[in-house]
């Protein structure tokens, strides 16, 4: 299902790894490497040379193919939402909204999803379900399906550090939304990505 490119939907299974960098490294973010640690996806966070509340995804020969910018809050039903915005670029270079992901902050409860809609579209195609901060959450489709996994199980048991994860993204699923959608989780979660 392409949202940004039909170009980064594999038609099997994926599973990738990825890496934090320091801040000092172009403001911090994270590498995402495939099975041979070739670099295919990097997220460049705010840090020395960006700006704050605005994320780039990068392919892995540094091409912009995502720009991730937190839009301002609104209040609805006793709740306030931060919302990010992420553009994809058309062919002339121009901005085109991917994705919204709303994240809420209830008055009366952190247990709230974060919902993600795409385009234009208002109500929720998408939501996060689990616990990004340890790094053990899925996002899951308006149907209930999982179409990525972070954190996957057998992989816990060697490494259990923030710092290097795997992503699993099943087939058809854009590697480009899940990976900005997880650059913002990043951010929200003081991960690489904040300032």
């Amino acid at each position: 299902m392409p949202i940004v490119s039909k170009v980064y939907c594999s038609p099997y299974e994926v599973v990738l790894a990825v890496r934090r960098r320091p801040n000092v490294v172009n403001g911090g973010g994270f590498a995402v490497a495939d099975c041979s640690q070739r670099v295919v996806f990097r997220v460049d966070g705010c840090g020395i040379l960006g700006k704050k509340q605005e994320l780039v995804l990068r392919d892995g020969d540094g091409n912009s193919l995502l720009l991730i910018r937190q839009k301002g809050s609104v209040i609805e039903a006793l709740r306030f939402l931060k919302r990010w915005k992420g553009f994809s670029y058309d062919f002339l270079g121009s901005e085109k909204l991917a994705f919204t992901l709303k994240e809420p902050n209830s008055c009366f409860s952190n247990k709230n999803p974060i919902r993600i809609s795409l385009e234009s579209n208002n109500s929720s195609n998408f939501e996060i379900r689990g616990d990004f901060s340890v790094r053990s959450c899925s996002i899951v489709n308006s149907t209930g399906h999982v179409v990525a996994q972070i954190g996957v199980k057998e992989v816990e048991q060697v490494m259990s550090s923030r710092d290097l994860y795997h992503v699993k993204i099943m087939p058809g699923i854009d590697q480009v939304f899940v990976f900005g959608v997880i650059a913002v989780l990043d951010y929200i979660y003081d991960g690489s990505t904040r300032c």
